[in-house]
C-alpha cells in the first residue's frame, strides 16, 4: 500500500523548491551583499526551505524504497525491513508535526514583546518572570535573542520588553503565546501574604521586514525621543538615542533603545512597526474570517489564554486547548514545548473540519 498523500499535501514540496530557486537566482545578483542585514535574512531562508525540502523528499523517497522491498516477499530481509519501517515511523511522526508548522510565516524569526497590565507592582514581576521563561526557552532552542526594548517597573519587574527571537521556526513555536497570560499568587508585595491575581499581554509577531510592502505617511507618526534606560555605556545614557514612535491612526506605539544611535533606533523601531502593521492587517483578515464561520471569539484583555496558579494549588493551564501541567516551576523555566505542541495540533484539527 501507498503512503497516503494527505500529509505530503500539506507541505508543498514543489512551491519550497520554486521559491529556492528563486533565492538563489537573487542570491547571485551583483549588488546581493550591499544590504549585509537584507542578504543574510535571505541566505537563512535559502538554507531552511533546502533543509526542509530534502527532508521531506529524503522520507517520501525511504517510504517507497521499503515498499518495494516489501513487495518482493524476501524472508531474508525482514529483520532490515522492519528496522526501517520502526525508524520510518518516527520519521513520519517528526513529519507530521512539522506539517503542523506549514503556516506562512511560521519557519520566521519573531518578536516577543511582554506588556504588564491589571496588577501594579506584581504585573510588572509577573512580566519579568515571562521574560525569563521565554529566555530560558529560547535558550533550550539554541535560539539567538536580543532585547529591542525594556522599561522597567516602578519598583519591581519590567512594564514592557520587546525581544528579537531569531531561530528555526521561532515564530511557529511562539504564535502559541500570543494573548493573555494570568498569575495566581500570593504577593511577595503584598505585608499582608494575600493571593493576587495579575495579568500581562503578550505580543507576537513574525521577523518578515524583507517581505513588507507598507507605505506609512510621516503626518500619521509621532516621533519622541528619550535617553536609554537600558545597558549601553555613558554615550547612551547622556544622550536621548532612545526612540519611541506612534502611528496615531492605529495608536501602536514601538520603541528601540539598544542601537548606539538615534538613527539606528529609529530605522529598527520602523521596521518592528511595519512588522506589527502587517501582523495587525493579518489579525484582522483572520479574526473576519472566524465571524463569517460563527467562530469569532473576542481578543479582549479579560481573555486569558493561559493560567499560572501558584496558590492555592500549583496548576498551568491553557485555557483554549485544556492542556495542563502540575510542575509550575518547570514551566516558569521555559519547558513550553508541550503547551506549544497542543495548540498547533489544536489549530490544524479546527483547520481540518
Amino acid at each position: 500500500m501507498r503512503p497516503s498523500s494527505s500529509l505530503w499535501s500539506v507541505f508543498d514540496v514543489a512551491a519550497e523548491a520554486q521559491e529556492a530557486a528563486r533565492l538563489e537566482e537573487e542570491s547571485a545578483q551583483p549588488g546581493f551583499w550591499d544590504d549585509s542585514d537584507a542578504a543574510q535574512r535571505t541566505m537563512r531562508r535559502l538554507a531552511r526551505l533546502k533543509e526542509s525540502s530534502a527532508r521531506w523528499l529524503n522520507a517520501q523517497q525511504r517510504i517507497n524504497d521499503a515498499i518495494e522491498l516489501a513487495e518482493l516477499d524476501d524472508d531474508s530481509i525482514e529483520d532490515e525491513l522492519r528496522a526501517e519501517t520502526d525508524a520510518l515511523e518516527a520519521e513520519v511522526e517528526r513529519l507530521s508535526f512539522l506539517a503542523k508548522l506549514s503556516g506562512k510565516y511560521d519557519a520566521e524569526d519573531a518578536y516577543l514583546a511582554i506588556h504588564a497590565g491589571a496588577g501594579g507592582t506584581d504585573a510588572q514581576d509577573w512580566a519579568q518572570m515571562l521574560l525569563r521563561m521565554y529566555l530560558r526557552w529560547a535558550e533550550r532552542r539554541g535560539f539567538k535573542v536580543e532585547v529591542v526594548d525594556q522599561m522597567p517597573g516602578d519598583e519591581a519587574g519590567v512594564k514592557s520588553v520587546t525581544l528579537a527571537i531569531q531561530g528555526d521556526y521561532a515564530y511557529g513555536y511562539l504564535k502559541s503565546e500570543a494573548g493573555v497570560h494570568r498569575l495566581v499568587r500570593l504577593s511577595p508585595f503584598d505585608s499582608n501574604n494575600r493571593r493576587h491575581t495579575s495579568f500581562c499581554l503578550v505580543e507576537v509577531w513574525p521577523d518578515v521586514q524583507e517581505d513588507i510592502d507598507i507605505e506609512i505617511d510621516e503626518k500619521d507618526l509621532q516621533i519622541d525621543t528619550f535617553r536609554s534606560s537600558g545597558a549601553g555605556g555613558q554615550n547612551v545614557q547622556k544622550n536621548e538615542t532612545a526612540v519611541r514612535i506612534t502611528h496615531l491612526p492605529t495608536g501602536l506605539v514601538v520603541s528601540c533603545q539598544n542601537e548606539r544611535s538615534q538613527t539606528q533606533n529609529k530605522e529598527r523601531a520602523m521596521q518592528v512597526l511595519k512588522m506589527r502593521l502587517l501582523d495587525l492587517e493579518r489579525r484582522k483578515q483572520e479574526e473576519e474570517f472566524a465571524e463569517l464561520k460563527g467562530e469569532h471569539v473576542s481578543a479582549g484583555w479579560g481573555n486569558a489564554i493561559r493560567s499560572y496558579v501558584l496558590h492555592p494549588y500549583q496548576l498551568v493551564k491553557d485555557t483554549r486547548t485544556g492542556h495542563e501541567s502540575g510542575n509550575t516551576q518547570a514551566v516558569l523555566d521555559g519547558d513550553l514545548d508541550d503547551f506549544m505542541e497542543a495548540y498547533l495540533a489544536a489549530r490544524v484539527g479546527t483547520a481540518a473540519s
